[in-house]
């Protein structure tokens, strides 16, 4: 499931490769540890993606792709989450990160306006962009790293609900052929997401 969940989700990846802002990497994108989907190169890009997501600056694409292609994260996924950074909610988004580095600076905040626009953050970025950067990349990092382990948690616990299911079905006296056929399949991915955790890095290229 957690292959299915993000294929079903993540962009097509000759619509990646072919991105014109992209194109900067050459036949970096080609490197096929960027567009597997395991374990390790999805958690690497929910953190790298979701930081690149909070930096507010221009081509946040380009960003997320320096920083997933030396880590090895899928390259797909990584890319699209910087769009959840967008024009309707930047606003709240980036006051939040604003706040925060202005907590950690321990100046006073400015007053916001009776509406909230990304115009009027972008006016008063010349006055407040040092707790502003500061707060966005500090909370670009946290969510990074709590997206990365998140999303290696999620997928071990999903790993091991298979084999427990495929357990109990084995445990009947009296399996129908569909349970059969399931349990197969079960041990199937199970065994290569098993073997991408002891195998280290290299996994990413035998168990895509």
């Amino acid at each position: 499931m957690p292959r299915r969940l993000f294929k079903r989700y993540m962009p097509d990846p000759t619509s990646i490769r072919e991105h014109k802002s992209l194109r900067f990497f050459g036949r970096l994108l080609h490197d096929p540890n960027l567009w597997h989907l395991n374990r390790h190169s999805v958690a690497r890009a929910m953190g790298v993606g979701l930081f690149a997501a909070l930096i507010p600056i221009p081509m946040q694409m380009l960003l997320a792709a320096a920083l997933a292609i030396p880590v090895r994260g899928n390259l797909p996924i990584a890319v699209s989450l910087v769009w959840l950074t967008n024009p309707l909610t930047m606003p709240p988004v980036f006051f939040v990160t604003y706040m925060t580095g202005a907590w950690l600076m321990q100046v006073p905040p400015r007053t916001l306006p009776d509406e909230l626009t990304f115009q009027w953050i972008t006016d008063q970025l010349s006055t407040v962009w040092q707790p502003f950067l500061l707060g966005s990349v500090v909370c670009g990092v946290l969510l990074g790293i709590a997206a990365y382990f998140s999303t290696l948690v999620y997928w071990r616990w999903w790993v091991g609900r298979q084999w427990r299911r495929r357990k109990l079905r084995s445990s009947r006296p009296h399996a129908t052929p569909t349970d059969q056929e399931s349990d197969a399949q079960c041990v199937e991915q199970c065994s290569g997401h098993h073997h991408e955790g002891d195998r280290g890095a290299n996994a990413d290229i035998r168990h895509p």
